[in-house]
Protein backbone atom coordinates (compact mmCIF):
# COMPACT_ATOMS: atom_id res chain seq x y z
CA UNK A 1 0.00 0.00 0.00
CA UNK A 2 1.05 3.37 -0.85
CA UNK A 3 1.37 6.44 1.70
CA UNK A 4 0.71 9.23 -0.09
CA UNK A 5 2.06 12.80 1.31
CA UNK A 6 0.47 16.39 0.12
CA UNK A 7 3.04 19.34 -1.00
CA UNK A 8 1.99 22.39 -1.07
CA UNK A 9 4.23 25.28 -1.91
CA UNK A 10 3.57 28.30 -0.46
CA UNK A 11 5.23 30.18 -3.04
CA UNK A 12 3.53 30.93 -6.51
CA UNK A 13 7.05 31.91 -8.44
CA UNK A 14 7.47 29.31 -10.77
CA UNK A 15 11.52 28.89 -9.89
CA UNK A 16 11.04 29.15 -6.36
CA UNK A 17 13.31 28.23 -3.95
CA UNK A 18 10.90 26.56 -2.10
CA UNK A 19 9.40 24.81 -5.05
CA UNK A 20 12.95 23.18 -5.59
CA UNK A 21 13.32 22.82 -2.32
CA UNK A 22 10.19 20.54 -2.12
CA UNK A 23 11.16 18.42 -5.63
CA UNK A 24 14.15 17.45 -4.28
CA UNK A 25 12.23 16.05 -0.83
CA UNK A 26 9.86 14.49 -3.37
CA UNK A 27 12.81 12.85 -4.98
CA UNK A 28 13.72 11.23 -1.55
CA UNK A 29 10.66 9.58 -0.72
CA UNK A 30 11.25 5.78 -0.49
CA UNK A 31 9.12 4.23 -3.31
CA UNK A 32 6.38 3.01 -1.20
CA UNK A 33 5.23 7.44 -1.05
CA UNK A 34 4.21 8.69 -3.14
CA UNK A 35 3.97 12.84 -3.38
CA UNK A 36 0.82 14.30 -3.93
CA UNK A 37 1.00 17.95 -5.48
CA UNK A 38 -1.97 20.53 -4.16
CA UNK A 39 -1.79 23.72 -5.94
CA UNK A 40 -3.31 26.29 -4.41
CA UNK A 41 -2.97 29.11 -6.62
CA UNK A 42 -6.26 29.01 -7.96
CA UNK A 43 -7.86 29.13 -5.13
CA UNK A 44 -10.69 31.89 -4.71
CA UNK A 45 -10.33 33.71 -1.98
CA UNK A 46 -11.74 32.34 1.17
CA UNK A 47 -15.76 33.99 1.88
CA UNK A 48 -18.33 32.68 4.05
CA UNK A 49 -20.61 33.89 1.14
CA UNK A 50 -19.29 30.94 -1.21
CA UNK A 51 -19.25 28.38 1.00
CA UNK A 52 -22.89 27.43 0.16
CA UNK A 53 -24.33 23.99 -1.05
CA UNK A 54 -22.08 24.65 -4.18
CA UNK A 55 -19.08 26.07 -3.06
CA UNK A 56 -16.49 26.71 -6.14
CA UNK A 57 -14.75 23.98 -7.53
CA UNK A 58 -11.43 24.79 -6.86
CA UNK A 59 -12.05 24.57 -2.93
CA UNK A 60 -14.28 21.43 -3.62
CA UNK A 61 -10.96 20.07 -5.38
CA UNK A 62 -8.50 20.90 -2.49
CA UNK A 63 -11.07 19.65 -0.07
CA UNK A 64 -11.11 16.23 -2.12
CA UNK A 65 -7.70 16.15 -2.97
CA UNK A 66 -6.74 16.37 0.93
CA UNK A 67 -9.03 14.43 2.24
CA UNK A 68 -7.31 10.74 2.39
CA UNK A 69 -3.85 12.24 2.58
CA UNK A 70 -1.88 10.10 5.21
CA UNK A 71 0.18 13.43 6.08
CA UNK A 72 1.27 17.06 4.25
CA UNK A 73 4.82 18.72 4.31
CA UNK A 74 4.59 22.76 3.81
CA UNK A 75 7.41 24.61 1.98
CA UNK A 76 6.76 28.13 2.39
CA UNK A 77 8.69 31.41 1.93
CA UNK A 78 8.57 34.50 4.51
CA UNK A 79 6.37 37.47 3.48
CA UNK A 80 6.47 40.03 6.46
CA UNK A 81 7.38 37.43 9.05
CA UNK A 82 4.47 35.06 8.03
CA UNK A 83 3.33 32.47 5.28
CA UNK A 84 1.74 34.03 1.88
CA UNK A 85 -1.82 35.35 1.87
CA UNK A 86 -2.35 32.21 -0.88
CA UNK A 87 -1.03 29.55 1.60
CA UNK A 88 -3.26 30.67 4.16
CA UNK A 89 -6.33 30.86 2.17
CA UNK A 90 -5.39 27.13 1.34
CA UNK A 91 -5.81 26.70 4.96
CA UNK A 92 -9.23 28.36 5.74
CA UNK A 93 -10.59 26.82 2.41
CA UNK A 94 -9.25 23.35 3.51
CA UNK A 95 -11.02 23.85 7.23
CA UNK A 96 -14.39 25.17 6.03
CA UNK A 97 -17.23 24.93 6.78
CA UNK A 98 -17.05 24.54 10.16
CA UNK A 99 -16.92 20.72 11.41
CA UNK A 100 -15.35 19.81 8.07
CA UNK A 101 -11.90 20.33 8.47
CA UNK A 102 -9.80 18.28 6.00
CA UNK A 103 -6.46 18.99 7.52
CA UNK A 104 -7.62 17.75 10.80
CA UNK A 105 -5.43 14.82 12.26
CA UNK A 106 -2.99 14.45 9.46
CA UNK A 107 0.64 15.11 11.24
CA UNK A 108 2.17 17.50 9.17
CA UNK A 109 6.32 18.72 8.29
CA UNK A 110 6.73 22.79 8.09
CA UNK A 111 9.74 23.76 5.67
CA UNK A 112 10.74 27.28 5.46
CA UNK A 113 13.43 28.28 2.57
CA UNK A 114 14.66 31.79 2.30
CA UNK A 115 17.60 33.43 0.51
CA UNK A 116 17.95 35.48 3.84
CA UNK A 117 20.42 34.31 6.82
CA UNK A 118 17.08 33.40 9.15
CA UNK A 119 15.83 30.75 7.14
CA UNK A 120 12.13 31.55 7.32
CA UNK A 121 12.24 31.17 10.72
CA UNK A 122 9.10 33.83 11.17
CA UNK A 123 7.00 31.94 8.41
CA UNK A 124 7.95 28.44 9.51
CA UNK A 125 6.45 29.42 13.37
CA UNK A 126 3.36 31.69 12.40
CA UNK A 127 2.69 28.19 10.30
CA UNK A 128 2.55 26.29 12.71
CA UNK A 129 0.22 28.23 15.04
CA UNK A 130 -2.33 27.68 12.32
CA UNK A 131 -1.37 23.80 12.32
CA UNK A 132 -2.10 23.45 16.17
CA UNK A 133 -5.69 25.41 15.67
CA UNK A 134 -6.41 23.04 12.46
CA UNK A 135 -5.18 19.36 15.00
CA UNK A 136 -2.40 18.98 12.73
CA UNK A 137 0.06 17.67 14.44
CA UNK A 138 3.70 18.89 13.59
CA UNK A 139 7.01 17.56 13.57
CA UNK A 140 9.15 19.34 16.25
CA UNK A 141 12.40 17.98 15.27
CA UNK A 142 14.85 19.21 13.52
CA UNK A 143 13.42 22.11 12.56
CA UNK A 144 13.85 22.80 9.20
CA UNK A 145 14.81 26.53 8.02
CA UNK A 146 16.85 26.86 5.17
CA UNK A 147 18.70 29.77 5.05
CA UNK A 148 20.83 31.35 2.54
CA UNK A 149 19.43 28.60 0.00
CA UNK A 150 21.22 30.41 -3.54
CA UNK A 151 24.26 29.18 -1.98
CA UNK A 152 23.37 25.74 -0.97
CA UNK A 153 22.51 24.64 -4.83
CA UNK A 154 24.77 23.65 -7.41
CA UNK A 155 22.79 24.55 -10.19
CA UNK A 156 19.18 25.75 -10.74
CA UNK A 157 17.96 22.31 -9.54
CA UNK A 158 20.44 20.71 -7.22
CA UNK A 159 21.24 20.87 -3.92
CA UNK A 160 24.72 20.59 -2.64
CA UNK A 161 25.38 17.03 -0.88
CA UNK A 162 25.22 18.42 3.16
CA UNK A 163 21.53 20.12 2.46
CA UNK A 164 20.48 17.15 0.22
CA UNK A 165 21.82 14.61 3.49
CA UNK A 166 20.02 17.32 5.78
CA UNK A 167 16.66 17.15 3.81
CA UNK A 168 17.16 13.71 3.87
CA UNK A 169 17.57 13.63 7.44
CA UNK A 170 14.18 15.89 7.74
CA UNK A 171 12.17 13.24 5.60
CA UNK A 172 13.42 10.45 7.43
CA UNK A 173 12.02 12.18 10.92
CA UNK A 174 8.71 13.14 9.07
CA UNK A 175 8.48 10.04 7.84
CA UNK A 176 8.64 8.32 11.26
CA UNK A 177 6.59 10.85 13.33
CA UNK A 178 3.73 10.39 10.73
CA UNK A 179 4.07 6.44 10.48
CA UNK A 180 3.72 6.55 14.61
CA UNK A 181 0.20 8.65 14.35
CA UNK A 182 -1.29 7.16 11.18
Amino acid sequence: MTTKIGFIVGSLREGSYNRKAAKAFAALLPADYEAVWLPIGDLPWYSEDLDTATPPAEWQALRTAVAPLDGIIFFTPEYNRSVPGVLKNALDVGSRPYGHNVWGGKPALVVSVSPGAIGGFGANHHLRQSLTFLDMPTLQQPEAYIGNVAKLMTDETHFIDGTTQYFQLILTKYLDFMNRLI
